[in-house]
């Protein structure tokens, strides 16, 4: 089984293989460690592209004329204390 994406009744689920859910967890721990940004291993990079392609065929909002609207209300829901 490969990596896949799926929304049901309005959240998105993201499956990955074993490997890479162990690659994108070290990936962002230590982001969250160290709030730096960086590729240390070329399969982060891999695993991080594969992600983006598997995300973009299911965010419609990409799509959208109000794009960049929607992304702002998306960040400001996201970032407040509200979010659960």
């Amino acid at each position: 089984m490969g990596s896949e994406v799926g929304i049901v009744m309005g959240m998105a689920t993201v499956e990955l293989k074993p490997e890479e859910a162990l690659v994108l967890i070290d990936f962002l721990i230590r982001f969250r460690d160290t709030e730096l940004l960086t590729v240390e291993h070329p399969a982060e990079q891999h695993t991080l592209w594969d992600l983006c392609a598997i995300l973009q065929s299911q965010v419609p909002e990409l799509l959208d004329p109000q794009y960049a609207e929607k992304l702002n209300n998306a960040r400001s829901l996201v970032a407040s204390d509200d979010w659960e």
